[in-house]
């Protein structure tokens, strides 16, 4: 049995929603390795459980993402052509009504915008979101910050507030005077610090949440309540 034959298998039986997985070189033989999608609407786009992707990296060498398209045709979209130049790899895609693959690879495309990307831990997360954005509109390069491989390692140990004041954003005294461009750091439903944003004026921030697509969205009460420090870049 292929790993096309198992990677189609798994694509049905999570029909409706979109199915997702790994293809990895695993004893020395390629191994569709299946993961949880972890999207909020599983039927539009989906979410490799950064979990699962851990357990295949720890496993095998990992060689290209698969997902199915369990309607519409079989063209990426412009997040999984932006995802596929974020991470480097090929990318297969199975429509279990046509029975079909199709594949593409890193050709140079680049996302139009820093909205509407797809959640993978470590390349599209609410960190990301924020260093990208300071590239595009300050033309400021954040260094890069290794965090924990395992998304569930870090959530158990957030380090934004050890690793902002490294990275030249100074927290200031009261969160009364945001400005644009300052990063917000938040308590999540975890009750630990973990989870940032960037707040891009006229009550807005850009934001990108663990289950869900990067936005923007309003400042509103509850991330106000849930708001722990306002952190300003420092040249």
């Amino acid at each position: 049995m292929t790993w096309k034959t198992e990677a189609a298998k798994h694509a049905e039986e999570c029909m409706p929603q979109e199915s997702c997985g790994l293809l990895a070189i695993i004893k020395g033989k390629e191994t569709y390795w299946p993961c949880k999608n972890i999207a909020e609407s599983g039927f539009e786009y989906f979410i490799i459980d950064p979990d699962d992707w851990a357990e295949c990296e720890d496993t095998g060498e990992i060689t290209a993402i698969v997902h199915s398209h369990p309607v519409g045709p079989l063209t990426p979209s412009d997040n999984d052509k932006a995802s596929c130049e974020h991470l480097g790899l090929p990318w297969f895609i199975y429509s279990p009504h046509m029975k079909e693959w199709s594949s593409f690879e890193p050709s140079g495309f680049k996302s139009p915008s820093l909205i509407g990307r797809t959640f993978v831990w470590g390349v599209h997360d609410c960190w990301s979101v924020v260093t990208d954005w300071y590239k595009e509109t300050k033309h400021i390069n954040i260094p890069y910050w290794n965090r924990p491989k395992k998304i569930k390692d870090f959530l158990a140990n957030p380090e934004f507030e050890d690793a902002l004041p490294k990275l030249n954003f100074l927290k200031q005294e009261n969160n009364d005077q945001i400005e644009v461009g300052d990063v917000l750091l938040f308590q999540s439903i975890t009750k630990n610090l973990d989870h940032v944003a960037v707040y891009i004026g006229d009550n807005m921030i850009l934001n990108h949440n663990i289950k869900k697509l990067s936005c923007r969205e309003p400042f509103d009460l509850n991330y106000q309540k849930a708001l722990r420090g306002v952190y300003r870049y420092e040249t």
